[in-house]
């Protein structure tokens, strides 16, 4: 097997103790792969509709009570950059079960956490054992043929999205009728049955690179530095991740508030209005495909935009203790703002995987810790702006993150 030139053009040692498998030459088994991506992150989302809830039961004060999704995020985060690079120079299938072992311990941790502190550090475990997601999309983008890689990265991040969008009203409605508790059991249990099958079926794939470590985390500087598409394609992905993390962490609060006032329950339901944005993951994929790249993200950014006007509109017409149209707004709101995110972070992940081959782990550990980082911001900003501006002031820093990722977009090349 040919060398490979590896980021910094030093080559790349094709010997390794496994047979590889050659990339381009077969479709990956996306299936698996999309349900393995979307019961991996349902964790980290799902902390933001249980934050009532574990606020009660480990007696956290208000002002800390979002720090668990906030830390979920950044745990994430942190394995997406400091974890994930080491899938350049491991053998993938094995740093996934390895990362999946520790995200099995870690949610035991947090279903029988008996303080504060204990939920705290167990999310930020559960935030790195999740990010075993960036291992497997960009094993699947190695082993697609180039022609399909984007369909085959959107089909995949629709199993993203579902996950990140069914796990608030499943969690939501397990909360009330068990415990909150008793999400991260279950989802624990399904991790577990994960690994099994991910052992029998994961390919082997051998490691591009045999840099050190230290070196791999020091050449993220590098491609940071030397690829504007990483750059720009991080940064407008976590501007969107912002925006969505600011509508949902707070909407829950603003739900269960007058006029509104529902229940756990009727939340959760109200959190499915977000699904019909699984289907925008792989149509947005094939547009980059098609070359609509450039046309698709002004789209996206003008979506998000929108989804901050109506739910603008929403929370301005409740102030006079309307229900019906301002619930409906809301539903709408979610729906649109959601696909702007989801289309945008969609093409950004495609355009980076067609950069880099040698580097394909470390980018997109790099795409996806800013994007959770920004994430991570949007949950904590929400807070503020919640408590200082009521709704309304939610909604004007979800326009903000939308209008500067629109600024960036503009200078998206064709």
């Amino acid at each position: 097997m040919t060398d490979v030139p590896a980021a910094d053009g030093a080559p790349l040692s094709s010997a390794a103790p496994v047979v590889p498998v050659e990339a381009g030459t077969r479709a990956p088994p996306t299936l698996l792969f999309a349900i393995a991506a979307g019961l991996l992150i349902s964790d980290i989302t799902a902390t933001q509709p249980l934050v009532g809830a574990m606020r009660e039961s480990l007696a956290i004060t208000e002002g800390l009570a979002s720090l668990v999704a906030t830390l979920a995020l950044l745990g994430y985060a942190a394995g997406l950059l400091f974890i994930v690079p080491l899938a350049d120079r491991m053998e993938a299938r094995k740093l996934a079960l390895l990362m999946l072992a520790l995200g099995i311990a870690a949610r035991l941790a947090l279903a029988g956490a008996p303080s504060s502190i204990a939920a705290f550090g167990a999310a930020f475990a559960v935030g790195i054992g999740s990010s075993a997601v960036q291992v497997l999309v960009p094993l699947a983008a190695s082993i697609a043929p180039e022609h399909e890689r984007g369909k085959v990265v959107g089909n995949i991040m629709a199993g993203v999205m579902a996950g990140i969008l069914l796990s608030r009203p499943l969690a939501g409605l397990i909360a009330d009728f068990a415990g909150w508790r008793a999400f991260f059991l279950m989802t624990a249990g399904a991790t577990t049955l994960l690994s099994v099958v991910l052992a029998l079926r994961l390919p082997n794939h051998p490691p591009r690179t045999q840099e050190s470590y230290r070196a791999l985390l020091v050449s993220l500087v590098t491609l940071v530095r030397e690829e504007p598409v990483l750059r720009r394609r991080a940064l407008t992905a976590a501007l969107g991740m912002a925006a969505f993390s600011s509508f949902w962490t707070m909407i829950a609060l603003r739900l269960a508030d007058a006029p509104f006032s529902l229940s756990a329950s009727q939340i959760a339901v109200f959190a499915l209005a977000g699904c019909g944005t699984i289907l925008i993951a792989p149509l947005a994929g094939r547009a980059g495909d098609r070359g609509w790249t450039k046309g698709g993200t002004h789209v996206a950014h003008i979506a998000m935009l929108a989804g901050a006007g109506i739910a603008a509109l929403a929370g301005w017409l409740a102030q006079d203790g309307a229900f019906g149209v301002p619930l409906a707004l809301l539903v709408v709101a979610g729906l649109v703002l959601d696909m702007g995110c989801v289309g945008d972070q969609t093409l950004g992940r495609r355009a980076i995987n067609m950069i880099r081959p040698a580097a394909r782990g470390r980018m997109n550990g790099l795409f996806s810790g800013i994007f959770f980082i920004g994430g991570a911001i949007g949950a904590s900003l929400s807070g503020v702006a919640y408590a200082s501006g009521g709704w309304l002031g939610v909604c004007a820093l979800i326009a903000g993150f939308s209008i500067i990722a629109g600024l960036v977009g503009l200078f998206e090349p064709r």
